[in-house]
């Protein structure tokens, strides 16, 4: 039913959610657990429009890896706005997107040894995966692909054919049509050698897996409770795509950008990839920005063929461009250092302090893992203790049983010990 203005009005008044209850979808997620009104932010701290302040250890999912309202990053995006830079260009060619591309090139790419080109696919990591896994298919005349259990590629109906939650795909309505899903490497049931396992059923011509056109992999799998796949793992799934003439699809979306202590997790295992997805933070200030790096030979594309409104954000190439900038000043090497130093360890600590705690992690994301002492139940408690201290975490796992930790990785130490402090304490309450 229609409101009247005083209502709306009424709705719209501080301190009231009711317009949010009344107005906005039930697929809304978040703010159910985290059931304040956030005013403003910056660095690692979120303000609530009545004055309370929330240490922020979830970061967008992982888009907010500079943290809020970096200073840097603002001043571009102001200097921008400022001088009447265009904001919406399609994919024609414009200053800011000429900028971001070089500077991609020479900070990124080129000392990595990738000789990728750079596709735009629209504003969220699922259109990178569609455009991948289209891709894929094109440039090998194939449509088999194999994606891994407990991994998670997108909302979108390819990126979701790939993706193993059961009731993520449900709620797409699809079934794993040409989509072959085998263990990771490792996961709540244990270790499995699972590049053994496609190794044995692509050698065998009467398995039923077809040659498939790519495997795709998150060199860490973040969503399905923090499980980094070892470099020599990742190593031999190189040389099996590579013997089979597949695509290697890294999904690089909530891993890249630094997360997991180099700018892409799959560089640790010396392996280079044949098309890589990027998104999440490499819009720099949380703007919306999504690539796919394709090996040059790949790009079949024929113009047009796959295409997006969206994806030429130019507020983002500014800000992605001011971001990369970090990458090169020492003093952000060396505190991103001391802060993985000092959140690995507090994994380690959590470890010897609560037996049957499992601990995953890699450079600035860690894995609490309470499946063996109190599972899901006790794993909301500690995000809820969190939240009622001034603390935001995210869960993951199969069930939502792994309190994952992501600071931005320009935390500083206060704040960082700030928020471990809080965290430790969730644990012990139980």
């Amino acid at each position: 039913m229609p409101f009247d203005a005083d209502t709306l009005t009424a709705f719209a008044a501080p301190g009231r959610s009711a317009v949010f209850d009344t107005m906005e979808a039930e697929v809304r997620l978040y703010c159910r657990k985290f059931p304040v009104v956030f005013d403003r932010a910056k660095g690692a701290e979120l303000f609530t429009e009545d004055g309370r302040v929330f240490l922020d250890f979830f970061c967008g999912a992982g888009a907010l890896n500079y943290g809020h309202n970096p200073e840097p990053v603002k001043r571009r995006i102001a200097d921008y706005l400022a001088g009447d830079g265009i904001s919406h260009g399609l994919d024609m060619f414009t200053v800011a997107k000429r900028e971001f591309l070089a500077r991609l090139d020479q900070v990124v790419l080129h000392p990595r040894g990738l000789d990728h080109k750079v596709q735009f696919c629209g504003p969220t990591g699922t259109n990178a995966v569609e455009a991948a896994l289209k891709l894929a298919r094109k440039a090998t005349g194939r449509q088999g692909v194999v994606s891994f259990a407990g991994g998670f590629h997108g909302m979108s109906q390819g990126a979701l054919a790939v993706t193993g939650s059961r009731s993520a795909r449900r709620a797409g309505g699809l079934s794993p049509q040409e989509v072959a899903f085998v263990p990771f490497e490792d996961g709540p049931l244990g270790p499995f050698d699972s590049i053994g396992y496609l190794e044995r059923m692509l050698a065998d011509p009467s398995s039923g897996l077809e040659l498939p056109a790519a495997v795709i992999v998150e060199p860490v799998q973040l969503e399905g409770g923090v499980y980094p796949a070892s470099a020599d793992w990742l190593r031999r799934l190189a040389e099996l795509t590579e013997h089979h003439g597949a695509l290697l699809i890294a999904d690089e979306i909530q891993s890249g950008c630094g997360r997991t202590g180099t700018f892409f997790a799959f560089e640790q295992a010396g392996v280079v990839p044949d098309l890589v997805t990027v998104s999440k933070s490499i819009g720099g200030y949380g703007l919306p920005l999504s690539l796919l790096l394709i090996r040059r030979e790949l790009d079949v594309w024929a113009p047009g063929e796959h295409t997006g409104t969206f994806r030429g954000n130019q507020l983002a190439f500014v800000a992605a461009t001011a971001a990369l900038d970090y990458w090169e000043q020492p003093a952000f090497h060396a505190d991103l250092a001391a802060a993985t130093e000092r959140l690995q360890g507090f994994g380690a600590e959590s470890a010897a302090l609560l037996p049957g705690l499992a601990v995953r992690g890699r450079g600035m994301v860690l894995g609490l893992d309470l499946a063996a002492i109190g599972g899901a139940e006790r794993a909301a408690r500690v995000q809820r203790y969190c939240f009622e201290h001034g603390l935001i975490v995210e869960l993951a796992g199969r069930h939502d049983e792994v309190v994952k930790v992501m600071p931005p990785l320009t935390i500083d130490q206060h704040r960082l010990s700030q928020g471990l402090a809080v965290l430790r304490e969730a644990l012990l309450a139980g």
